[in-house]
C-alpha cells in the first residue's frame, strides 16, 4: 500500500492516533510496540546512550529524564532497571497527550516509585526551560510532519539542561520488508500502523536537517540495528549539578 511511496516522507494519521479508538486496539498496538522495541534491540539503542553519558555523572546526584510520548513507558521503565543496577539515582517523568494511553503506562509501572507521568502535548512541553536533565523520544518523530519534528526537537533541547536522545525508524525498503513479516498475524490496525510508520519514517538526511532546524546541532546521529537511528548528545558546557 505505501511501498511504492517510499522514496519521500508520507504524511498520514496512524489509526492508533484517532479520538475514538477502541481501547483494546490501543492496548494491542502499544504491547507489539514493546514486543519490537525489545526483539529489535530499539530498546538497547536509548540506554546505550545514557550509559555514554552517565561517565560524567556524580555519585549521589539524581538525574531526571523526560520521556516524551511515552506510550505504555516501556522505555522509562528500562531506564529505570538499569539505573537500579547500576547504583544510579533516576526519576523519569512519561508525557503522553492520551489519557487512555497513560492509563495503561501507569498501571503497568506500579510500584515503581521512581516513574511518574503527566499529561500534555509534545509540541508544547509543560514544563520549564532546562527543568529536567535529559529528555528522550523513541518511535514517535515519524507520526508527525516535518514542522511538528522540528517542534518537538526545539521543546526537547529547550526543556532539557543537559542532553537529549531522540530515536526513530529510518525509511527503507528493507524495513518495510520485515514489518510487513513481522505483523502478519497481527490485527489489521498494527498492520496498517506498522507500514506506515516505515512510509513516514526519515532517512539520515532528513533527520538531520530536521535536528539542525530545530537547533540541537549537539545531537549527533548515529544508526543502529534493525533500520534504527539515534540523534543523542549532551549540549555543550551544560551545567553540572
Amino acid at each position: 500500500m505505501f511501498y511504492n511511496s517510499l522514496a519521500t516522507r508520507q504524511c498520514a494519521p496512524e489509526w492508533m492516533d484517532a479520538r475514538d479508538v477502541k481501547p483494546e486496539l490501543i492496548d494491542n498496538s502499544l504491547r507489539f510496540i514493546r514486543r519490537v522495541n525489545t526483539l529489535l534491540g530499539y530498546t538497547r539503542a536509548t540506554l546505550s546512550h545514557l550509559q555514554r553519558f552517565s561517565c560524567n555523572w556524580k555519585p549521589d546526584e539524581t538525574i531526571t529524564v523526560l520521556d516524551v510520548a511515552t506510550g505504555s513507558a516501556d522505555i522509562p521503565r528500562a531506564v529505570a532497571h538499569w539505573a537500579a543496577q547500576h547504583g544510579f539515582k533516576v526519576k523519569i517523568i512519561g508525557l503522553d497527550r492520551h489519557e487512555l494511553t497513560l492509563g495503561i503506562a501507569r498501571d503497568l509501572s506500579r510500584p515503581n516509585n521512581s516513574i511518574g507521568f503527566i499529561r500534555g502535548d509534545a509540541l508544547h512541553i509543560p514544563l520549564a526551560d532546562a527543568s529536567v536533565d535529559y529528555v528522550i523520544t523513541n518511535m514517535f518523530l515519524h507520526h508527525l510532519e516535518d514542522d511538528g519534528i522540528v517542534q518537538v526537537m526545539r521543546e526537547m533541547g529547550r526543556v532539557a539542561r543537559r542532553g537529549v536522545i531522540a530515536a526513530d525508524l529510518l525509511r527503507h525498503k528493507r524495513a518495510y520488508f520485515w514489518i510487513s513479516l513481522l505483523t502478519l498475524a497481527s490485527n489489521s490496525m498494527i498492520k496498517h500502523d506498522a507500514k506506515l510508520s516505515v512510509a513516514q519514517a526519515m532517512n539520515k538526511q532528513e533527520a538531520i536537517s530536521l535536528r539542525d532546524r530545530a537547533g540541537i546541532g549537539f545531537a549527533q546521529y548515529h544508526r543502529h540495528f534493525g533500520h534504527r537511528f539515534v540523534l543523542a548528545g549532551e549540549k555543550p558546557g551544560h551545567t553540572q549539578i
